[in-house]
């Protein structure tokens, strides 16, 4: 597996990740779990958006890298 290939399979776990947060806020009864769920949510969502600016980078800079 590539490195290019490695990085998106990581960004595509976050992304699942991301979901499951935003799943479980919803079905939680708790407030405070919520909040807790929601909160992680946006970080893990700025993980995302750094991940996939630099995907972009990865595939404009180093072709082998583009389509995987």
């Amino acid at each position: 597996m590539t490195i290019g290939s490695e990085v998106k399979q990581c960004l595509a776990s976050l992304k699942g990740i991301e979901a499951n947060l935003f799943s479980l806020a919803i079905r939680n009864p708790d407030d405070e779990a919520k909040r807790v769920l929601r909160e992680t949510k946006v970080i893990v969502n700025g993980v995302v958006a750094d991940i996939q600016k630099r995907v972009v980078e990865m595939e404009v800079e180093e072709t082998q890298y583009k389509g995987f």
